[in-house]
């Protein structure tokens, strides 16, 4: 089955600039950083723990600035205002509905350089879930086709990249096993969120360029431990494997720390590029191995 990226939502680059409109997404931020994506409509309200928020108060303004949550008597209170934003892709990619655990920002900023995702260049995305990789691929103006064994989970992610990305997209999913093979050819990239990456190697050998990278996510170092013993063997070299830890600060006055929670282990990322050398050697073309 084949899904095309037709799934009704709004082109949110027509609102980069200029006044917010109704139809268009923000993200709402009280004092104690909660945040809430809400799409504007008039004569709606949002209701948060603060108050009631008009939709008619945002519509028509600008970003940057603070709407009140006001009681439902109509009184409203300095502590009871909302900064208003459009949302990043971070923001949406958090915020956005789910049906597979989704690749989060940390890694996906890393994957863009990792994998040098460029404009143009023609991407296989294998496991697509709930397509925050995707997003990221196609604003970075990638060509994408996309290969996802769940039905609802393909559905939900062109419904996600629909509603962040728009419509007009160089976006294709198809309900399809990439252990059963890769129908596309001479790709730039393929990046694969599977459990055993390496059944998928022989196809994307032969479906990716020579020079052209693949790259895996993998949640646990013994997938990633086999994977990289099958990579050699299957026309790849330069392979190295990371994983992104983040760590933010407190700074307030004199008092600098580091905070007491961090987003540690997410997943690990590996690359490895296409080579098309006569003899493949096990040990040869690895990164970080001295030469004699």
């Amino acid at each position: 089955m084949s899904t095309e990226g037709t799934a009704e939502g709004h082109l949110d680059k027509e609102f980069v600039a200029g006044a917010l409109q109704a139809g268009e997404r923000v993200l709402l931020i009280d004092r104690k950083d909660r945040r809430y994506l809400i799409r504007l409509s008039p004569g709606s309200t949002f209701q948060t723990h603060a108050g009631v928020v008009a939709h008619d108060e945002i519509i028509g303004g600008g970003e940057g600035v603070e709407v009140a949550a006001r009681r439902r008597e109509g009184k409203d209170a300095a502590s009871r205002r909302l900064l208003v934003l459009r949302p990043t892709l971070s923001d949406l990619v958090v915020k956005m509905p789910r049906g597979a655990q989704v690749i989060y920002p940390k890694d996906l900023g890393t994957i863009i350089m990792k994998a040098d995702l460029y404009p143009g260049a023609r991407i296989l995305e294998a496991g697509v879930g709930s397509g925050a990789l995707s997003m990221v691929a196609l604003r970075a103006g990638c060509i994408v086709a996309g290969y996802e064994i769940r039905e609802d989970f393909a559905e939900r992610a062109l419904l996600n990249v629909a509603e962040a990305i728009g419509t007009e997209t160089s976006y294709r999913v198809q309900v399809r096993d990439v252990y059963d093979g890769i129908d596309e050819e001479n790709l730039d990239r393929v990046l694969l969120d599977l459990p055993e990456p390496w059944r998928a190697l022989p196809h994307a050998e032969k479906a990716l360029r020579p020079g052209g990278i693949l790259l895996a996510y993998l949640p646990s170092i013994n997938q990633t431990a086999d994977l990289r013993a099958a990579l050699a063997a299957n026309g790849f070299g330069l392979a190295e494997t990371i994983e992104v830890l983040q760590r933010s600060w407190h700074i307030e006055g004199r008092s600098v720390r580091p905070d007491h929670r961090m987003v540690a282990h997410t997943g690990f990322l590996t690359t490895a590029r296409r080579l098309d050398l006569a003899e493949p050697t096990a040990s040869l073309w690895e990164v970080g191995e001295e030469s004699e």
